[in-house]
């Protein structure tokens, strides 16, 4: 029996002698010295597709990691992402490692915006997070946006492995500070990087880091008034070749919203957005996981 309790159909073709066993990433033992509990932490979820379903398989945490809820949506599972910090720190180092196995599809939420506070000595928060989608699963993420408080520093890396027929579709976003009190650029740092690899070709690459001290950030042609920033990424799926256009257009009719969308290749379809209107931002992102099932 699984943990969900169903048992592993042998005929289901994504059933294989690896998928019927648990999934531990090698070195899962809680070795952290006292001084480094909810500082250093690790998340690992493994998601499986059985008895035509995707069920949690496997989970392990470290505080200030939680495993969260699990709602079933037909065939799909939704996980809420929980942590019982108020944020991350600096030096806080915080890695999730999430796999779906072939034929689950899952969509992963967060439970609330990640709030990243600055260090007395300056030192950056490092968040890192790995994904591996099987061949035939799908991985759905919606992440809230990442607020850097004043003098904040964030270190962020996402590696996404996508195996052969395996399809994503990832939407993160930032904000510049907390505008209501007056920190609109005023962290020190925050260095990104998206790396997705399918097959172990790179497929995407977004990597930059903002230093708003060192730059105009707030320029015309850079960010302007935005005060919510973010990505979205869709790919796996056969795109239209006038999907992106399409969408670009349908886009421009939000109103306090920019946005740009382009297909980068036939499976691969990109929207970037900016706007100093959070109600109108969060609008637009929501419209835009519900245009994607029709591009």
């Amino acid at each position: 029996m699984d943990p969900a309790g169903s048992a592993v159909r042998a005929s289901d073709p994504c059933v294989t002698a690896e998928s019927q066993v648990p999934w531990a990433p090698e070195g899962r033992r809680d070795v952290r010295s006292a001084s480094e509990v909810g500082r250093h932490a690790r998340l690992d979820l493994a998601f499986l597709y059985r008895n035509g379903r995707a069920v949690l398989a496997e989970a392990y945490a470290e505080p200030p990691f939680r495993v969260g809820r699990c709602f079933a949506e037909g065939e799909d599972l939704h996980m809420i992402l929980a942590s019982s910090a108020p944020g991350a720190f600096g030096h806080d180092r915080l890695r999730q490692t999430v796999r779906v196995g072939c034929g689950a599809r899952v969509r992963l939420t967060s439970q609330s915006a990640m709030q990243v506070h600055p260090s007395p000595d300056g030192a950056p928060a490092h968040l890192q997070s790995s994904y591996r989608v099987e061949d035939g699963a799908h991985l759905h993420c919606e992440w809230h946006p990442l607020i850097p408080f004043a003098e904040a520093r964030i270190d962020q890396h996402i590696d996404i492995d996508i195996e052969g027929g395996g399809s994503l579709y990832w939407s993160d976003a930032w904000m510049s500070g907390r505008r209501a009190r007056g920190e609109q650029w005023q962290f020190a740092s925050l260095a990104h990087e998206l790396a997705v690899f399918r097959d172990g070709s790179l497929e995407y690459l977004e990597r930059y880091r903002i230093q708003p001290s060192e730059g105009a950030v707030s320029r015309t042609w850079a960010a302007g008034d935005a005060s919510y920033l973010g990505t979205t990424l869709m790919t796996g799926r056969p795109i239209e070749p006038g999907a992106a256009e399409r969408l670009h257009i349908e886009l421009g009719g939000f109103a306090g919203v920019r946005a740009a969308a382009d297909r980068l290749a036939d499976r691969v379809l990109l929207v970037r957005m900016l706007s100093a209107s959070g109600p109108a931002f969060h609008e637009a992102r929501r419209w835009i996981g519900e245009r994607s099932a029709s591009l």
